[in-house]
């Protein structure tokens, strides 16, 4: 038997206590918030974006993919007890480190220091994969704020989720690193569709270059898709909400930075329902192209070593 089915096996287990029988469910949909560097304010958006989809009555996952300096915790003045440490080393169930955050969003902490994805042996990311992925049962979102740059972890959930948003501020550093790791990402790993989120801008216009911008180059050179998904003005409530360790969207919901929060994430919803029509009938009934289940963000993890060959 393979890895991936054996993960699946496991994974069955986990939801059923027996294999599961093929039924389609819809699958949530999971969104890798990145950047090419750091300071971009990247976890602060994924943060809020999880909080704004929750308000849009959505059930959301946000997931601290930054395994070596987590900090969705301390920006939310959270003391999580476990962390994805203790999963990967077999102590504890990942239902046991689910905390609750704001507005119902479920949080999967991180700890400083924990070893990259490809430094653990392959059984423990196999059961690390396994447990992370009953957290997809009666869930609508899965976010992942990654880590910042082109490291293996970064790389990797990038490659995997079925959407990339990239993060960007104006400075010219931090869009020639977007577009170093937009270059990466499609090259290498085929990742040829983005979002993109133009943060601490001035104005709608300035956010609008930053796309233009980083649009040009990578149709020109990647043969990339860049979707323009909005901007989040300069706000000094950004500031304040870090500083008192709470989530923007709950201390400042009608900043300006929230409203517009609130609008990218009313983008975001549209694009995931759009992407989950059903095929068309023509499609359906063509034989040359029957419908095949799409793999799973855990298959596509558990592959990430086929892909990097």
């Amino acid at each position: 038997m393979d890895q991936a089915n054996t993960l699946r096996r496991m994974v069955s287990q986990h939801r059923h206590g027996k294999p599961s029988q093929g039924v389609p469910r819809r699958q949530m949909r999971v969104i890798a918030v990145t950047s090419g560097k750091g300071g971009v304010g990247k976890t602060n958006t994924a943060v809020n974006l999880a909080l704004a989809l929750s308000r849009l009555q959505r059930r959301v996952v946000l997931l601290d993919g930054d395994m070596g300096l987590a900090n969705i915790d301390v920006l939310l003045g959270l003391t999580p007890r476990y962390t994805l440490e203790h999963v990967v080393n077999g102590e504890k169930d990942v239902m046991d480190i689910v905390l609750e955050g704001p507005l119902g969003v479920k949080i999967l902490p991180s700890s400083s220091g924990i070893s990259e994805l490809s430094e653990m042996n392959k059984r423990q990311q196999m059961h690390l994969f396994a447990e992370l992925s009953r957290i997809d049962e009666d869930n609508d979102y899965l976010i992942i704020d990654t880590g910042a740059g082109i490291s293996s972890n970064v790389l990797r959930f990038n490659a995997a989720a079925s959407e990339v948003l990239l993060v960007v501020s104006p400075e010219p550093t931090a869009i020639t690193d977007a577009y170093a790791l937009m270059k990466l990402l499609a090259i290498k790993y085929d990742v040829r569709d983005f979002g993109l989120i133009a943060n601490s801008v001035q104005s709608e216009r300035d956010g609008h270059a930053v796309f233009e911008r980083l649009n040009r180059v990578s149709e020109q050179f990647l043969q990339a898709s860049l979707s323009y998904l909005g901007s989040i003005p300069f706000d000094k409530c950004v500031r304040n909400a870090v500083r008192q360790q709470t989530a923007l969207l709950e201390l400042y919901p009608r900043a300006p930075a929230s409203r517009s929060l609130m609008r990218i994430a009313a983008v975001i919803d549209q694009r995931a329902a759009a992407s989950a029509l059903p095929p068309s009938a023509e499609t359906l009934s063509n034989p040359a192209f029957p419908p095949q289940p799409p793999a799973s963000f855990w298959d596509r993890l558990l592959h990430w070593d086929h892909r990097t060959k």
